[in-house]
C-alpha cells in the first residue's frame, strides 16, 4: 500500500507554511516588480540604426514561404528573422528600479527571502520520517 502524501510535494512538511511561503513570494515579487521600470532605446550597430535590417531576413522568408510553403530556406529565414528581432528587442531594453525607501525596499527583499525558505523549508523532509520510513 502507497504511503500517504503528508504536506507539500509529498512531504513531511507543512501545506499551510509552503502556502504562506508562496504568499510571501507572490506579495514580495509584485511588490518588488511593480517599482521596476522597462524602457527600450533605439537599435543601433556600430553607430547606425539597426532595426530596419533585422527585418529583412523575417521578409524574404515570408516571401519564400508565401512562393512555396514547403520551403526550408523559407522556414530557417522566417524563423532566424523572427528570433533576431525578439533578442534585438530584449537585448535594447533598459531595467531601473524606482526610487523606494530602504524600509519599503527591505520589506520587498525580505517578503522574497522569507518567503523562499518557508517554501524550502515546507517541501524538506525531517530526517526521523525518513530513517522510519525506510525500516
Amino acid at each position: 500500500m502507497a504511503p500517504l502524501m503528508k504536506g507539500a510535494g509529498g512531504t513531511n512538511g507543512g501545506v499551510g507554511m509552503f502556502f504562506a511561503g508562496a504568499a510571501m513570494v507572490i506579495a514580495g515579487g509584485y511588490l518588488l516588480l511593480a517599482r521596476v521600470s522597462v524602457v527600450s532605446g533605439g537599435w543601433h550597430f556600430y553607430g547606425y540604426n539597426a532595426f530596419g535590417l533585422s527585418l529583412f531576413p523575417l521578409l524574404i522568408g515570408i516571401g519564400m514561404l508565401f512562393y512555396n510553403g514547403r520551403s526550408v530556406p523559407g522556414w530557417l529565414l522566417t524563423a532566424a528573422g523572427a528570433l533576431i528581432i525578439i533578442v534585438g528587442i530584449v537585448a535594447n531594453l533598459h531595467i531601473y528600479f524606482q526610487p523606494t525607501s530602504l524600509f519599503d525596499t527591505l520589506m520587498m527583499l525580505g517578503l522574497l527571502a522569507a518567503g523562499i525558505g518557508l517554501v524550502a523549508r515546507s517541501l524538506r523532509a525531517t530526517a526521523a520520517v525518513e530513517s522510519d520510513s525506510s525500516r
